[in-house]
């Protein structure tokens, strides 16, 4: 995929909308880039997303510019798991587009852990 200009706001998106504050969320983190909260369809006993402030509508739309930000959610998402109960190990998952399973368009990191048995995502 190319990358395509984006704006930093998307007043449709429903993540900018919870990372405003507009539409209240479950947050278990929250800093000047980043907000981490509850998902509101849980596929795990923990499953949390890691949400960047700034609307970047998938992974494939990042740039070199993202890369810090990327590595902070990468390592943000261990210290998430445990503290929200994965202490025995989680899965990390970015949705990339319709075939990757993306419903939101919106760059996030699904975090799931907890003990199992818990079903796969689809």
């Amino acid at each position: 995929m190319s990358q395509q200009p984006h704006a930093t706001h998307d007043d449709s998106c429903i993540f900018c909308k919870i990372a405003t504050g507009q539409i209240p969320s479950q947050r278990v983190y929250e800093d000047d880039e980043l907000i981490a909260f509850k998902d509101i369809r849980p596929a795990a006993p923990v499953h949390l997303l890691i949400v960047p402030r700034e609307h970047i509508p998938m992974l494939a739309a990042a740039g070199p510019q993202h890369e810090g930000l990327l590595g902070r959610i990468m390592l943000l998402a261990p210290r998430l798991a445990v503290e929200n109960g994965a202490t025995n190990g989680f899965r990390t998952v970015f949705n990339n587009g319709e075939d990757g399973g993306q419903e939101v368009y919106h760059l996030h990191l699904h975090v799931m852990g907890g003990p199992r048995p818990w079903r796969a995502m689809p």
